[in-house]
């Protein structure tokens, strides 16, 4: 397909050694991982080897993984057990101002039973502070749960710095890490986390598959009710085909994450130093420094973010607002940002990946103008 892909933050082709990994159980290894014959063994130790792959990324033991349908279903099967199974010592959830609809909507769906949400705002960078917790935090909250990066600019927050103040004052702390693994290293005892989520198609896996990691321990109600498949944690037959890819994936990411950092991050100030070149007016939103090594978040000032992408319609990327004939959406990460009004409806995001190249990153400059 024609064109120059900027936007690995929306999803990621899959990696073709993630492909083959996958292939054994869509031609052959076709039979159910519950069953006990030779069929379901050799699925079943499929899933067992990708647990372990997603597990040693994560730095966590096989156990505390549970295979999900996504980022989407990690996050409610979090957020809503926790609700469910601790409920009964508090109805007060904490969370931010920016987070993805994967978790926002799950607290505003508890709002409507009867739970207690408060939204805490970020910084002018997109950064939430761990003072901020520990005012909002009382006797009733029983969750924290933060994104670890922000998916439009990148930010990443102190995961642990929270955990801290949730743990010590009694409630479980949850991270969407959706847009981090893969990226940076994502450790659950150097975060601290309770709940970790992770999205298959984010990290060069296949789409509709994710994961749930849950610490030893930890009381969540399931979601999906039915036999006792991820030991009891979630009902349904496993998609070895899918896992099997997660589990590939994770593995790749393991053995070469540092690589990986640093060819995003080349690129990526590569992009940036070109916009600059052609529009030094425009803003980059996001911290400088605390930020994913492949996300730019840029605003033209005065311009329509909708009207910047039909110019350069031979790059790919998504825009921060949409621009309607009576109204101007505007991203609710950039709004809760402060950014202002001008320089927001005109802001695109630009998220680069594995096989950005630089001859790619240059003709995209060449593509923005000037207009």
């Amino acid at each position: 397909m024609a064109g120059i892909y900027l936007d690995y933050n929306a999803t990621t082709p899959i990696d073709p050694q993630v492909a083959d990994a996958m292939m054994p159980y869509i031609r052959h290894s076709f039979g159910n991982p519950s069953s006990g014959h030779s069929f379901g063994v050799e699925v079943r130790d499929g899933m067992d080897r990708a647990r372990g792959e997603v597990a040693r990324l994560l730095g966590c033991e096989s156990g505390g993984v549970v295979f999900t349908g996504g980022g989407t279903e990690a996050n409610n099967h979090a957020i809503k057990g926790v609700a469910a199974s601790h409920g009964h010592r508090g109805r007060h959830v904490i969370t931010s101002a920016i987070e993805h609809p994967a978790v926002e909507e799950v607290c505003r769906y508890l709002e409507g039973q009867g739970f207690t949400v408060t939204y805490l705002p970020v910084d002018r960078d997109g950064l939430m502070h761990p003072e901020q917790v520990e005012e909002a935090i009382t006797s009733e909250t029983i969750l924290v749960t933060v994104m670890h990066a922000n998916n439009e600019v990148g930010t990443i927050q102190p995961i642990r710095e929270i955990a801290e103040v949730a743990h010590r004052n009694g409630a479980l702390m949850h991270s969407d890490c959706a847009q981090s693994v893969g990226k940076i290293p994502v450790k659950v005892d150097d975060l601290g986390v309770d709940l970790l989520s992770i999205a298959g198609h984010k990290l060069y896996a296949p789409k509709g598959v994710g994961a749930l990691y849950i610490r030893d321990g930890v009381t969540v109600e399931k979601l999906m009710h039915g036999a006792d498949h991820e030991s009891g944690r979630r009902a349904g037959t496993e998609n070895v085909v899918l896992v099997s890819g997660l589990g590939a994936a994770c593995q790749l990411i393991e053995d070469n994450l540092e690589s990986y950092t640093a060819q995003m991050r080349e690129v990526r100030d590569r992009l940036e130093a070109g916009v600059m070149r052609v529009y030094p007016e425009t803003a980059f939103n996001g911290h400088p420094d605390k930020r994913l090594p492949n996300t730019t978040s840029v605003s033209f000032k005065g311009l329509e973010a909708n009207a910047i992408l039909a110019e350069i319609e031979g790059v790919a990327a998504s825009a921060g607002a949409a621009c309607h004939s009576d109204r101007i959406d505007v991203s609710p990460v950039l709004m809760a940002m402060g950014v202002p009004i001008e320089y927001a409806m005109g802001t695109v995001r630009l998220s680069v990946g594995r096989y950005t190249t630089a001859d790619g990153i240059d003709s995209a400059v060449e593509q923005t103008g000037p207009w």
